[in-house]
């Protein structure tokens, strides 16, 4: 069903923290081991132990780099902005100087492109850690005033940056997390030296991520850099939310240790939450007299109630299935309650496909900043509809293969049962049954208790 994943970045974050802390979730290491053997990249080895930080036992994820590829990014002396000879910071363009440790291994982000898709991960961690390094690209590309597509640079095309965010969506996709929650990432204060001098920190590189992608920035005392290109980026590509709920639970805890040494912690801790069933049911009592709705009222007797809705509608004639494809689940996970493209012809006889987004008022913003965003569109139009619902509530109901859920819907005293499609289809890839063979048992079963 997907699980909830809580970032807490005090101490700020990094692409080697968030593998560290999703290893100590329990991603399987054997899954992650598998696909980096399969990158079309050499020059490093990983090393997994266990750390001691401010007092804190945590996981350490070390991308262990040969003399060829060393960045050096962990000298602390050269972070503070003190120069040593040759050492230069991992955020800067290349240059091809003698100083530039990387001038015969830069990748752009076709290179890293093709590295991806050459290997073992699956399409979901293939496509998350594509979209951060199109985060991290555009964010080069806007710092050096030059196209994405010529943007060469170590934070992108060093060795080590490519383990750890390839390892960050491979961990992802293995503990099956679908919502990510980052309330507010934590930066430090003071410059850093790189390759074209000293730099305010945060970085234009994580200034531009910040900026671009409307995440909440808290500037700390601590001095140095504690948010890096990489760990914004990973934050940029797949927060969902920026809010925690009122009460939750916390399910699993992970700790991963930073390299780093600063005046907090150096940890990122990860959680896997959720809301308990005994907090569901309390907020639904208090809600299904406002929303019949949500739950199943009594009061409703049964009847179909009205309420209103929000239809979000524009034209696009020039986007690519694929970023289409990538609208639409972005926009379900931000709450939309649905969407779908009808294709049309624009003007000049231009084939084209209408977007349309239903959802409730509150959660309009969010979603017309994904739209234009991840889509070529100016305008957005709004109409405000009346609705007719039936009074639902979701069950879960024994199958000879196992659980799944199933949404009721009541008119004039008769149920009407609908499987979840999610439900169905993960134990149908569990048990290795056929979805139709689940979803048929499911409706017969509830034809024959009529």
């Amino acid at each position: 069903m997907g699980k909830t994943l809580y970032l807490e970045c005090y101490s700020g974050i990094s692409g080697d923290m968030t593998v560290a802390a999703l290893l100590d979730l329990g991603a399987d290491r054997s899954v992650l081991d598998r696909v980096l053997k399969s990158l079309k990249v050499s020059g490093f080895e990983t090393k997994i132990s266990r750390v001691v930080k401010s007092g804190i036992d945590a996981c350490d994820f070390d991308v262990v780099l040969d003399k060829e590829h060393e960045n050096h990014d962990h000298d602390m002396e050269y972070l503070h902005g003190h120069h040593h000879e040759g050492r230069e910071c991992n955020h800067a363009h290349g240059t091809g100087t003698a100083q530039d440790h990387h001038h015969h291994e830069h990748r752009g982000i076709k290179e890293i492109t093709y590295i991806i898709e050459h290997s073992a991960m699956t399409e979901n961690a293939k496509k998350i850690a594509l979209r951060i390094f199109e985060i991290l690209a555009e964010a080069e590309s806007k710092a050096h005033n030059v196209p994405v597509d010529q943007v060469h640079f170590h934070e992108v095309g060093a060795v080590d940056s490519i383990v750890d965010i390839v390892s960050v969506a491979v961990c992802l996709d293995d503990l099956d997390v679908t919502e990510v929650i980052v309330p507010v990432l934590c930066e430090g204060r003071g410059t850093v030296r790189c390759q074209h001098g000293i730099l305010p920190i945060p970085v234009p590189a994580v200034a531009n991520i910040v900026s671009a992608n409307h995440l909440h920035l808290k500037m700390t005392e601590v001095e140095g850099e504690l948010v890096t290109p990489t760990g914004a980026a990973i934050v940029a590509a797949v927060k969902t939310k920026d809010k925690l709920p009122e009460t939750f639970e916390i399910q699993k805890i992970g700790i991963g240790a930073g390299k780093r040494q600063y005046e907090c912690p150096g940890i990122l801790r990860a959680m896997i939450i959720s809301q308990s069933a005994e907090i569901d049911e309390e907020k639904a009592q208090t809600e299904e007299f406002k929303n019949p709705e949500i739950g199943n009222n009594p009061k409703a007797e049964n009847q179909e109630t009205k309420d209103t809705i929000i239809k979000m509608e524009t034209n696009i004639d020039d986007c690519s299935g694929e970023v289409l494809g990538f609208v639409m689940e972005r926009l379900m996970k931000a709450g939309a309650r649905d969407v779908h493209y009808v294709p049309v012809f624009m003007k000049k006889n231009r084939p084209a496909w209408v977007l349309n987004v239903i959802c409730k008022e509150e959660d309009i913003e969010a979603l017309q900043n994904i739209i234009f965003e991840e889509t070529t569109t100016i305008g957005i139009r709004y109409s405000i509809m009346e609705r007719t619902i039936l009074p639902r509530e979701t069950r879960t109901l024994p199958t000879p293969w196992g659980e799944v859920q199933v949404k009721v819907c009541t008119l004039n005293g008769k149920e009407q049962l609908y499987p979840e499609y999610e439900s169905v289809a993960q134990l149908s890839r569990e048990k290795e049954i056929p979805f139709t063979e689940i979803y048929r048992y499911i409706v017969l079963a509830n034809k024959d208790k009529e």
